[in-house]
């Protein structure tokens, strides 16, 4: 794991390349404090800069920037390709000269491959995580590409005359030719989802690359640059649906067993100590689980713990590490530890990001990389196989209401919304004390206003975004921003399937896992130089899992039934059956507590006004209503972290 920067002067210039190319990557150095390295092509004014986490072949024949045997290509190269080893094995079957290896690392195998199969053929065969920077002298063109599912990170763009990338925005910004200008619009996304989607970034003139793409820059005519998909889920889901599985459900587990197996076994290879994160969930109880299974090593797991019970799962955790035997660590953080990395977060995520999950994120990467390199992660397993809550929620309104027609609809939904969540959570409040504790509703405000916004919209598209939204109308807070377009349109979530539930998770693999929960898990672990990786998104995985039927995944109302039956074989079903956690914190309480001050000095009034990025009116009285008591904190931590980006960065 690494992390990869360069860029390509387009002008007159006297800059020093290979000083700016230092520059840029000792600015994500956590990336790979293990080694570093810059390599310049003066006639092209091009330079790449790379700083290492060596994993595999820890030997300086893992050096980058390498250069391929024929001297016409370089490359830099964050990732891993876990299925090098077949692809050396490929290449000695099919290459027409005699291959010469200097070391085994997968940077020299990824060179061999472009050499000889060129970079599509390259990509398409790659099982892998990654962001790679490649320049082929001969023809001068530049080659940027990302991984099928967006594990791994890649920023580009022109800034001034200068087109530049890396795998984090820290180390566009110290390039002379950096601008930095805010987009407004961008900020209204952010308002809306808590992260930025891509191909966006906070940015002006610079986006994220899309996941299962690569783009081209040719030198000689830069109005041609290009991106282009080399994977597309749509397609994916396309074919799934053509050719479904033809099996019973015990055949499906074991088919998904061996799947999961393979890619984790592919997974365990390093040359340094090797973990995984364990919350006690399915996902990361059937990653571990299998790890067991296929390792020939004692597995070591981590876990978070909270003193608060209804944030702690660290308890189950233990019990998951115990029947399994692994080498577990748990460490009780007090709310003290988690507020303290609250001063560190814009640093570490880099551009405005509030999934508040990010702080114990943060901090079990941190516990874990004090004794291994890389941990293995349960991430993927709700948008694959339908684990959240929206999903079975969505269908039950719909089935419900369906029998109902629009105009009765929608006259109910804007009934519903227009009495507001503070007075209904007050409502529900008054009648608390009147009603049995299995009828009492948490948040109700929100969740009447969520069922509201269900009735009125038209889309499954707009449906889905009311309900992921923090900020229902974003615009109305940033000045001057105007809402982008995502690369997804109602009209094709129609086409993808009839079945609503499908139809969300392929919304959120698009969006939600990329650049929300990838982007968490991969600031989190490189910000303290430990490598994490995500089994159940090996793009096997993900095709098989769009083969299955929906029953295969939501079932008697509940999700991820393949992956609870897979885990069922390993662990008992008591360690694992009791309703979804999360990984949250008391971000409500907090902001009403040892969060107060900073939150005020952050929302002030005066202050909002003088930056001029929002309207302080919404947001001052989303404050006032968190303290009285009407929970706002999804919608202020949005903003708090906006700030707090701003105040560090300006």
């Amino acid at each position: 794991m690494c992390g990869i920067a360069g860029f390509i002067v387009n002008h007159e210039s006297k800059l020093d390349l290979t000083s700016i190319a230092k520059k840029m990557v000792n600015m994500i150095g956590h990336r790979g404090p293990d080694d570093e390295g810059v390599w310049v092509d003066e006639k092209s004014q091009v330079a790449f800069g790379h700083k290492r986490l060596s994993i595999l072949d820890l030997s300086l024949t893992g050096h980058q920037p390498m250069n391929s045997k024929c001297c016409r290509y370089t490359l830099v190269f964050n990732g891993e390709i876990y299925n090098h080893k077949d692809i050396r094995a490929k290449l000695q079957e099919t290459s027409t000269t005699l291959l010469d290896w200097n070391g085994h690392s997968d940077t020299e195998t990824l060179l061999a491959a472009i050499t000889n199969w060129g970079v599509e053929k390259t990509l398409n065969e790659c099982i892998g995580m990654f962001a790679i920077a490649l320049w082929d002298k001969d023809e001068e063109i530049l080659t940027l590409a990302r991984d099928r599912l967006g594990e791994k990170p890649l920023y580009y763009g022109w800034q001034d005359n200068t087109f530049m990338f890396a795998s984090e925005l820290k180390a566009l910004k110290v390039h002379p030719d950096f601008v930095g200008e805010i987009d407004r619009n961008s900020l209204t996304l952010f308002l809306r989802y808590n992260y930025i989607p891509a191909p966006y970034s906070i940015y002006k003139g610079i986006s994220k690359l899309s996941p299962g793409s690569f783009l081209q820059f040719p030198l000689k005519n830069k109005e041609l640059i290009s991106v282009t998909p080399y994977w597309s889920l749509t397609q994916v889901i396309t074919n799934g649906q053509r050719k479904p599985l033809n099996c019973n459900d015990g055949e499906a587990v074991s088919l998904l067993e061996n799947c999961l197996g393979d890619a984790i076994e592919d997974q365990l290879i390093a040359d340094v100590p090797l973990g995984a994160f364990l919350s006690g969930g399915v996902d990361s109880s059937l990653i571990v689980s299998m790890m067991k299974v296929r390792s020939t090593q004692p597995v070591r797991t981590f876990t978070i713990g909270f003193d608060e019970s209804e944030f702690n799962e660290a308890g189950y955790a233990k019990e998951v590490a115990k029947h399994l035997g692994t080498e577990h660590t748990e460490l009780y953080i007090s709310p003290q530890d988690a507020l303290n990395v609250i001063p560190q977060l814009p640093e570490i995520y880099d551009e405005p990001f509030a999934d508040s999950s990010q702080i114990p994120t943060y901090l079990v990467a941190k516990m874990a990389s004090s004794d291994v390199k890389v941990a293995l992660s349960g991430d993927g397993g709700d948008e694959l196989f339908g684990g959240y809550n929206r999903y079975i929620w969505s269908r039950s309104i719909r089935n419900k209401t369906s029998w109902l027609p629009k105009s009765v609809l929608h006259g109910l939904g804007h009934t519903l919304g227009k009495i507001s969540t503070p007075t209904w959570d007050r409502i529900n409040n008054s009648a608390a004390g009147l009603l049995p504790s299995q009828y009492r509703v948490v948040q109700m405000g929100d969740k009447i206003h969520k069922v509201a916004r269900q009735l009125t919209v038209n889309t499954d598209f707009d449906l889905y975004r009311g309900l992921v939204s923090q900020w229902q109308n974003p615009a109305d807070v940033v000045i001057g921003g105007h809402e982008l377009d995502l690369q997804i349109t109602a009209e094709s979530i129609e086409k993808i399937s009839e079945d609503i539930e499908h139809r969300m998770m392929f919304m959120d693999t698009s969006t939600y896992l990329p650049d929300d929960i990838l982007c968490k898990v991969d600031r989190a672990s490189m910000g303290v130089s430990l490598e994490a990786r995500v089994p159940l998104l090996n793009h096997n995985i993900v095709e098989l899992a769009w083969q299955m039927p929906l029953h295969m995944k939501i079932r008697d109302g509940q999700g991820k039934w393949i992956l609870r039956e897979l885990l069922n074989r390993h662990v008992p079903q008591k360690l694992i059956d009791r309703p979804k956690q999360g990984f949250a914190l008391p971000i409500d309480a907090w902001l009403r507590g040892p969060l107060r001050e900073w939150a005020e000095g952050l929302l002030d009034e005066a202050r909002l006004k003088n930056e001029g990025f929002f309207h302080p009116k919404p947001i001052r009285i989303a404050w006032e209503e968190h303290l009285k008591g009407n929970n706002m904190h999804n919608q202020l931590w949005g903003i708090l972290m906006f700030q707090a980006w701003l105040e560090k960065e300006y």
